[in-house]
């Protein structure tokens, strides 16, 4: 049985029995379409009590679920139809903080918020019909539909309704698991008649038959005191589910990748009738979809964003597959979601490039400011990354990060080296090389490694970048050309050996701005003999021994920590960095350290380096995004103020040094 119902305590005379139906012809007659509201109450929690009040039991089960969907602490979870909150209190026992129940029966919900109370967890239980969900759309992470919760509406169409306002209510990306009965098991297994002791005082009848047109199992219970005789004679009807029914119904209702996973064997204590509970589907499902648009509140003045990202309908040379596959498109949903939980915004994207132009046009004099989150460059051409910063110059709306002169210079790594070297900032010794030449003298000794001298995301730079010898060299240069189809300058650096280091700093000095904490690349994962280098095998490749590196706070004297960021504060000036930047360092085996790049508008998705190092400042992922936003609102500000025009209204608070 599942678990959604009001409690109706059984209607009896005063001796304290009810009236029993007897011998009955055809069960289905019997069964009231709203039957789920009155059946699930305390005599509920005796007949089933052997699995659902079942601590090991539920212990089990919530390991398994966990496991399949991938949950985290940190996720938004709805256990729907919850009974008396037994899946619920156990994942706040485990340290889940955002879960909440759901459910029809006022005594199951009566009873869990009890039970949440007397243990001091933080799980909100509420009263509803799983039909029509009282939540916000885009409010949960994930859904869980459990103990055979499933199914008990008269119609098809009730369910797909349920499946509906799941989709609804879930985020983009957002994960729903059923647990319900194996209906091909049941029809196959079930008794049409059984009966068990529940405990020292009650005793169970039970009959059951298929419906007439056999997509639902039909059920009678008589529930029997042995001192007072029968206090419930009760009819039910669960519809019966098939991979291949469940997974279509799930489909319908807007979700993909369904997947099955290891069926649940239930094992009782009491080694009795088990019924629908016996055996069990898990069946879990991802719903794609766009975020709602916020709506605005009353008298609330919103700040109109437009955010530029790259075209999803384009090659993309970077990438492996040179395509947007599903982790992009769950990167750009993280960032949809991230931005919608912030306050006093409302965030337009624009994506396709080939209509970019006059959309700017349309919009310019509606939009604050521009959110420039275009790392793959216009058209996706990282080349031209320059090139949309340029267009929003030429339109006049003022955007996040930095200008065209900003990216064409650190485009070009040899040209970075350049400037550092005029500032005295140390750089490891390096050797440049034009297309086509292949014979060279290398002015200092092996290890080297051999880079792309335009381009980022670690293009071209593997494993085998790494040389050995002249003729690893060789290779390595020759796998840049032929594999990644590089026909522009390279650089021959020597492969430093310390720590891998970056740095990263959001806002504008020399007034407001947060130098976050330098991490390091940990390399202990990777198996001996292989460089260790954090490069395009660890950010593209997951089958890779570099897909496992891990980043960590660093591990630097003081002296080294303060001349790095001394120099990366005067590399971001002189540079003409703007809101935010990254830059990349390593030690050499005395410990001293090297700049390798400098990255203006890094990589801003969820996982990658900078969000690594602000969650290390306390920041969440919102945080970051909202940080970068107020720092471009202040530089606004003291543009226009000092151009002596009107100043525009600065977000979230500006991060101070």
């Amino acid at each position: 049985m599942g678990k959604e119902g009001d409690e109706k305590p059984p209607q009896s005379p005063r001796s304290g029995t009810v009236r029993c139906l007897g011998p009955v012809g055809e069960l289905e007659e019997y069964v009231q379409p709203d039957w789920w509201r009155s059946i699930f109450n305390s005599l509920y929690l005796k007949t089933d009590g052997d699995v659902v009040d079942d601590a090991d039991i539920t212990r089990r089960e919530v390991e398994a679920f966990v496991s399949a969907l991938g949950l985290s602490a940190d996720d938004r979870v709805l256990d729907l139809c919850c009974g008396q909150g037994r899946h619920s209190l156990e994942l706040a026992r485990r340290g889940f903080r955002q879960v909440e129940g759901l459910d029809r029966s006022h005594y199951l919900i009566q009873r869990a918020r009890r039970t949440a109370q007397k243990e001091a967890l933080g799980v909100r239980f509420r009263e509803g019909d799983a039909r029509k969900l009282p939540y916000a759309p885009d409010t949960f992470d994930a859904v869980l539909i459990l103990g055979n919760s499933f199914g008990y509406f008269e119609t098809v169409n009730d369910d797909l309704r349920v499946l509906r306002e799941v989709s609804r209510v879930l985020k983009p990306w957002g994960r729903l698991l059923i647990d319900v009965a194996d209906g091909r098991s049941v029809r196959r297994r079930f008794q049409p008649r059984s009966w068990e002791w529940i405990d020292n005082s009650h005793f169970v009848c039970r009959e059951r038959s298929l419906s007439a047109d056999r997509q639902r199992l039909i059920s009678r219970e008589v529930i029997t005191h042995v001192g007072q005789g029968v206090i419930a004679d009760q009819f039910y009807a669960e519809r019966l589910y098939t991979l291949e029914g469940l997974t279509q119904l799930m489909e319908q209702a807007g979700f993909c990748e369904c997947t099955c996973h290891a069926s649940l064997v239930t094992e009782s204590q009491r080694n009795q009738d088990l019924g629908m509970m016996a055996r069990r589907l898990i069946v879990t499902g991802l719903v794609r979809k766009e975020w709602t648009p916020a709506k605005r509140r009353p008298g609330q003045d919103l700040k109109e964003v437009a955010v530029v990202l790259g075209d999803p309908r384009k090659a993309d040379p970077l990438k492996p597959s040179s395509v947007f596959d599903d982790d992009d498109f769950y990167t750009i949903d993280r960032l949809k979601a991230a931005l919608n939980e912030l306050e006093g915004y409302r965030f337009e994207y624009l994506d396709d490039h080939d209509r970019l132009i006059a959309e700017l046009g349309k919009r310019a004099a509606r939009t604050e400011f521009v959110l420039n989150l275009c790392d793959e460059g216009y058209n996706n051409d990282p080349r031209k990354e320059l090139h949309v910063p340029a267009l929003l110059e030429q339109v006049g709306m003022p955007y996040t990060g930095a200008g065209p002169q900003c990216l064409a210079f650190c485009y070009d790594k040899s040209l970075v080296r350049g400037v550092a070297g005029e500032m005295d900032i140390p750089v490891p010794v390096a050797f440049f090389i034009k297309p086509g030449t292949s014979a060279f003298e290398l002015p200092f000794d092996f290890p080297v490694i051999v880079k792309p001298n335009f381009g980022d995301s670690s293009f071209g730079i593997t494993q085998r970048s790494v040389a050995g010898s002249v003729e690893e060299l060789v290779n390595a240069i020759s796998e840049i050309r032929e594999t990644f189809g590089y026909d522009k300058p390279m650089l021959l650096e020597q492969f430093l050996t310390g720590a891998d280091l970056s740095v990263g700093i959001i806002g504008n000095p020399p007034t407001a701005y947060t130098l976050l904490p330098i991490i390091q690349e940990d390399y202990s994962c990777l198996p001996p003999g292989l460089p260790r280098l954090c490069g395009y095998e660890a950010k593209w490749d997951p089958d890779s021994p570099y897909w496992g590196i891990k980043s960590v706070r660093a591990d630097l004297s003081e002296e080294t920590e303060k001349s790095i960021e001394e120099w990366c504060l005067k590399l971001f000036d002189r540079l003409e960095c703007r809101d935010y930047a990254r830059f990349d360092w390593r030690l050499d085996a005395e410990g001293r350290p090297h700049l390798l790049e400098v990255n203006p508008n890094p990589g801003w998705c969820w996982d990658g380096h900078l969000a690594k190092m602000t969650a290390l400042a306390d920041m969440s992922y919102g945080d970051m995004l909202a940080a970068i936003l107020a720092a471009a609102q202040e530089r606004f500000n003291s543009e226009h103020s000092a151009s002596g025009a009107a100043t525009v209204q600065a977000g979230p608070a500006a991060c101070e040094r």
